[in-house]
């Protein structure tokens, strides 16, 4: 479903399933109203069955109504219980009008789901953000914890292609994180970063496994959080003869310098989509933790380390450190 917003008037898109012999065809339907629920019964009064959302997978914002607020359709979808509160929110970068018929053009003649773009066990990446409709509702109505969402385009070859993810604040699109540190962002949050490659000056590598343990103070009222990342990689190509100890470097270097320039934009944007408040609300006064995103977060200061693991150097003999 894509929702966009203009002149105080929503516009609803659904891209509806219709199985035929041996296939399945999408049927692009579109209606507009005063509520997203008004434009949604505008369009099952023009159809000759029912629409139901409670099996809906995938709510597509546009970017012009991210970026002017989604609390009110979000807070209506937790309220009506229409829509499942796991269905996956994501922003689009280019006028739905444009990307719907581009995206129903390469979803057939197969009717290839859009959902399996963000399916663990089909065409997700570990540089996707997942979130949910139930995360962003909890974002809205939390003073430490703010969420991202992945941003897509229709794609050439493709269905769609994934161009980072969108910083939401209070349900608002505050600025964008690249798809490199939306990988970092999942790490941080606990997500697998399994099967992403990195690409090195010296050598290729592929991240099989990922940990992370946190560490917080507050000392004179200002917060302090240390943070490790253990990543287990595993090398896939070399270029020379590096030693073990140039690749780690390497790898912590480029990471490194990623989380840094993401943790800017978070305290820049007082966006706390790492959830980094959440470590301290056992250490701060719950009359104060509305005020964390201003008087708190600006002002964290962060030791961020990684460990990195080479863990198969397959039949490649490497040099000793």
């Amino acid at each position: 479903m894509g929702v966009s917003y203009q002149d105080q008037i929503y516009k609803v898109i659904l891209l509806i399933p219709k199985p035929v012999a041996h296939t399945t065809r999408i049927r692009n339907i579109s209606g507009t109203g005063k509520t997203i629920t008004q434009a949604v019964d505008n369009i099952s009064v023009d159809m000759e069955s029912s629409v139901d959302l409670l099996h809906l997978k995938v709510i597509i914002f546009d970017k012009k109504y991210a970026q002017h607020g989604v609390t009110d359709s979000i807070t209506g979808f937790m309220r009506a219980r229409d829509i499942s509160p796991k269905a996956i929110v994501v922003i689009c970068d280019e006028d739905l009008d444009l990307f719907f018929p581009k995206v129903q053009k390469t979803m057939e003649p197969k009717g290839t789901p859009l959902y399996d773009s963000f399916e663990k066990n089909a065409g997700w990446n570990p540089q996707v953000a997942l979130t949910r409709v139930w995360q962003v509702y909890r974002s809205i109505h939390s003073f430490t914890h703010d969420v991202a969402i992945p941003i897509v385009k229709s794609g050439k070859s493709t269905v769609i292609e994934h161009i980072g993810s969108a910083m939401i604040k209070n349900g608002k699109m505050v600025d964008r994180i690249s798809s490199d540190e939306t990988l970092l962002f999942n790490a941080f949050n606990g997500e697998s970063a399994q099967g992403k490659i990195e690409v090195l000056d010296h050598a290729s590598v592929l991240i099989v496994n990922n940990t992370i343990k946190n560490r917080s103070k507050l000392t004179n009222n200002r917060p302090y959080l240390k943070s490790k990342i253990k990543l287990k990689v595993s090398l896939l190509e070399t270029r020379g003869n590096p030693s073990n100890q140039v690749i780690k470097d390497e790898l912590v270097k480029l990471l490194t310098k990623r989380f840094n320039r993401m943790l800017t934009k978070v305290q820049t944007r007082e966006a706390d989509i790492l959830g980094l408040g959440q470590f301290f609300r056992n250490k701060i006064r719950r009359d104060q933790l509305q005020h964390w995103r201003t008087d708190y977060l600006p002002y964290l200061k962060m030791d961020f380390q990684m460990d990195i693991v080479i863990q198969n150097e397959g039949n490649l003999k490497m040099t000793k450190d």
